[in-house]
């Protein structure tokens, strides 16, 4: 089985970059792929929902994976601790409105749907699990903002009840969705969004994905070779 793992910034895969013989496949249309292991290929396709749908399809086309995994960093709505690991049971895009026309709030035209399921996260809950990874499962809310305490974090959080907030993974859930790809995602707490208490803490972004890309990699060998 191929996979491909996907990130917005080479800051993110660095840690992989640094510690594996890891090797640059190709550049096309700014986005940098590499072979990481036979059948585990990563590609860099920027920030926001634009940079992943057309990365990740450019992805798809050449290289036809079995399974797409996203790892990077979110900001958390519950009181989670920093760098505490989400894996993504679904998404949900929370900037798109066409309530005007009638339709529900965050209804993906097209497709028609508000939800993009990730691929059999309770199985993959067990993957996580039975290699050491202490972990939450919950919803990812995506839109083309850095989402920071406030009206807007405050309202997304009311509306569609997210653990998470980032700027990618809906997008490349909707791609992988209309592509017939599966689709899960890990991501590493950075911030708490909606708490008195969100502050103070230290992150460390190269450390924080450090820690996530030492557990990405083992679970996705696991995907790639059927556990």
């Amino acid at each position: 089985m191929k996979i491909g793992l996907a990130y917005a910034l080479k800051g993110e895969i660095r840690s992989i970059l640094n510690t594996m013989d890891a090797k640059l496949l190709e550049t096309v249309a700014g986005m940098g792929v590499y072979e990481i292991e036979p059948d585990l290929l990563a590609y860099l396709g920027g920030v926001g929902k634009v940079n992943a749908a057309m990365s990740t399809q450019l992805f798809i086309d050449r290289y036809r994976p079995d399974w797409i995994v996203n790892a990077g960093c979110a900001g958390s709505f519950r009181d989670l601790p920093i760098g505490t690991v989400v894996l993504a049971e679904d998404f949900v895009q929370h900037d798109v409105d066409t309530t005007a026309m009638g339709d529900p709030i965050g209804l993906v035209s097209t497709v028609d749907r508000v939800d993009f399921p990730t691929a059999d996260p309770q199985r993959l809950s067990g993957i996580l699990t039975a290699q050491g990874v202490a972990h939450q499962v919950g919803r990812a809310a995506t839109g083309e903002v850095f989402m920071t305490k406030g009206d807007r974090a405050d309202w997304v959080a009311k509306t569609f009840s997210p653990v998470l907030c980032e700027m990618e993974g809906g997008a490349i859930a909707q791609v992988c969705l209309r592509n017939g790809v599966k689709f899960t995602a890990l991501k590493s707490v950075s911030d708490r969004l909606c708490q008195e208490n969100n502050a103070e803490e230290y992150f460390n972004y190269g450390e924080a994905m450090a820690k996530l890309n030492s557990i990405v990699l083992p679970f996705a060998r696991a995907l790639r070779d059927g556990e």
